[in-house]
């Protein structure tokens, strides 16, 4: 069954459910007869049935019907008796009208008055306008303006937008210069999709004077339909310019296209047609919040002027658009992309440690901002090692110990290969740490218990059920039953990050409590679908004092001394650690750390350890002169 018979069927269970009570209100029968015949017969669009209980002349009355309908747009009447009063000849039916104006549109209410006069020892309807509306007058119609607020904008922590503007392409007529709108709409409808019928209404239930839109283009789809747009007799052009063209990160603030005819239903009909809509990233999370309700009114209209006489009704139902505030920072971008640019294929997420805040999410083009930044899954490598510390301090291991980094080991029948030989003796506990030495680090899995560093990986958010507007993952890790599995941990070579949930890592070291990430502050919560949620239910952890402490330490030293020697920059110190990884035999380089209050994480495409290092050295030193 489709809508328009749904709406149908129970109308008429509705006027089923009336009759009675329409047959209690009066002790006059025909008077009675006269008024539900005719709510019936125009609440069922049985028209006829309807005029034939007036005293106006049967067309013009079923014609004056249907023409509300159509003026209205209406996909259905409800009509409630309120009761009768009669005087001799004379009787006044009091009725309460509930008019459905469509998908995505309110309910009028509003109260209406039936006279009725005896005619021929008949009681009839006398018939006239203001029998379908108490203001609607000889000489007057009905229509519906929409009006839709403009797309708000995506702006950065200071503000600034990060949209640049573009030109859309309205399609348009007005109405009372139509010969034949039905045509044009078949016409218009061949060309672009858009259903006939709705595009009809539209322009029906216009105001005749009133510029309607119809469709609107983007540069590229105007420009293919331009000739065949431009063939059609009545179809007028604009354009206008809206920021909607993404600004950096792209992919992170989302594409916005003109309304198609697969978003029209999404968005509620033709009378939106005009409008815009996100298709990726935050302007599709936050489609709804950034354009707002639209503005409906019911006013008649003068049919000789063709202006506007009344305002019966009108609405703006739900929130007002408003703009979306992120955390993004457009210089820290700036660094970001800049940094990226001169490497191979990579990614950066840069946020403030203090507050977990989202500064940056940079990409080269083989990697996605959204779905592999935010939400990608990656082995850790031996970054992971910075959140094996606690599980080491607490098994009493000396960091100044000596250990081994021979090219190969097993651990608990696990093999590791370590890339290049360690010169100069053997080194400390603290030195394998710096260089990232796989074989030394995962011999330590012996001492460490593996539900300890699953929970100390836990500290600092790695499988933390924390919410975004976008899709994120925090990591994982997979169960530690024996050495071999502890010892793969270590090297993470079963643990699965994501560069945020990395960033957030080297966040917490540098501040000393971890923090649930942050990309939008207005609306406060990161929840889309429910605005009114949370800000955040995960709640920081603060981490142990001894553990921070070590850390730092041991983070300034792989910049001074170890393989993170590339990250170095003016200003500030920069802690941080390299680790190798390698994903569908693509080798990956991370440098998890941070300067001042920007932590960060880089995960880049190459065999050179110390790429990621290298791309975070850029990256502080753009910062810092403002790139």
């Amino acid at each position: 069954m489709t809508g328009k018979a749904r709406r149908k069927a129970a109308a008429a269970l509705a006027l089923a459910a009336m009759a009675p009570l329409l047959s209690a209100c009066t002790e006059e029968p025909s008077a009675h007869d006269a008024v539900r015949d005719f709510l019936v017969g125009w609440q069922t669009g049985d028209y006829t049935l309807a005029a034939r209980r007036t005293d106006g002349d049967e067309k013009k009355v079923s014609r004056a019907l249907e023409d509300a309908r159509v003026q209205l747009d209406a996909a259905s009447f409800r009509f409630e008796l309120r009761g009768i009063r009669r005087a001799d000849d004379e009787a006044e039916a009091d009725f309460a009208a509930e008019v459905d104006l469509g998908e995505n549109n309110p309910l009028w209410e509003y109260d209406g008055r039936l006279p009725l006069h005896l005619v021929n020892g008949r009681w009839k309807v006398r018939w006239s306008p203001s029998v379908l509306h108490p203001e609607l007058r000889e000489g007057q119609r009905f229509a519906v303006k929409v009006e839709s607020e403009s797309r708000q904008p995506i702006v950065d922590r200071n503000n600034d937008p990060l949209q640049q503007p573009a030109n859309l392409y309205v399609a348009s007529v007005v109405p009372a210069k139509l010969e034949d709108a039905a045509g044009l709409c078949e016409q218009l409808s061949k060309v672009t999709g858009f259903p006939q019928d709705r595009l009809l209404s539209r322009i029906r239930s216009a105001s005749p004077s009133d510029q309607v839109p119809l469709v609107t283009f983007g540069r590229l789809r105007f420009a293919q339909l331009r000739s065949e747009l431009e063939a059609i007799e009545g179809l007028e052009f604009s354009t206008r310019e809206q920021a909607v063209a993404p600004d950096a990160p792209a992919q992170i603030v989302g594409t916005v296209t003109a309304v198609t005819p697969e978003t029209e239903q999404q968005l509620g009909g033709p009378q939106r047609a005009g409008d815009t809509v996100g298709r990726s990233g935050l302007q599709k999370a936050y489609q709804e919040h950034l354009t707002g309700s639209t503005e409906t009114s019911v006013i008649t209209v003068d049919l000789k002027t063709l202006q506007p006489v009344a305002e019966l009704a009108k609405w703006r139902p739900g929130r007002t658009a408003s703009p979306v505030r992120t955390t993004l920072d457009r210089k820290v971008q700036s660094a970001a992309d800049t940094a990226l640019a001169a490497g191979g294929p990579g990614m950066l997420v840069a946020v403030k440690g203090s507050t977990g805040e989202i500064l940056a999410v940079g990409s080269t083009k083989e990697y996605h901002q959204e779905k592999d930044a935010l939400a990608g899954k990656f082995p850790a490598g031996t970054a992971f090692s910075v959140m094996a510390v606690e599980g080491l301090l607490k098994a009493e291991v000396d960091l100044k110990q000596k250990l081994s980094c021979p090219a190969e080991r097993t651990v608990g029948g696990a093999r590791f290969h370590q890339a290049g030989a360690f010169t100069g003796g053997t080194p400390t506990v603290q030195a394998s740490f710096a260089t990232g030495c796989v074989t030394a680090l995962a011999s330590l899995a012996r001492r460490i218990d593996g539900a300890e560093l699953t929970a100390g990986a836990a500290k600092f958010g790695i499988g933390a059920e924390w919410t975004l507007p976008l899709k994120s993952f925090s990591g994982s890790v997979d169960p530690l039953r024996n050495d071999a599995a502890t010892a793969r941990a270590i090297a993470g070579q079963n643990v699965s990050v994501s560069p945020l949930s990395m960033a957030l890592v080297a966040g917490a070291v540098a501040s000393g409590t971890w923090r649930p990430p942050v990309l939008v502050t207005e609306p406060a919560s990161q929840d889309p679908a429910d605005e009114d949620a949370p800000a955040q239910t995960v709640s920081p952890v603060d981490l142990d004092d001894e553990t921070v402490d070590t850390l730092r330490s041991l983070m300034r030293v792989a910049v001074t001394a170890g393989s993170a020697r590339a990250a170095d920059a003016e200003g500030e110190p920069v802690h941080g650690v390299t680790a190798a990884a390698s994903v569908d035999r693509r080798p990956l380089s991370w440098f998890v750390g941070w300067q001042g209050d920007v932590a960060v994480a880089v995960l880049v495409q190459s065999a050179d350890s110390t790429a990621g290092a290298a791309t975070a050295g850029r990256f502080f030193q753009n910062l810092r002169a403002g790139a």
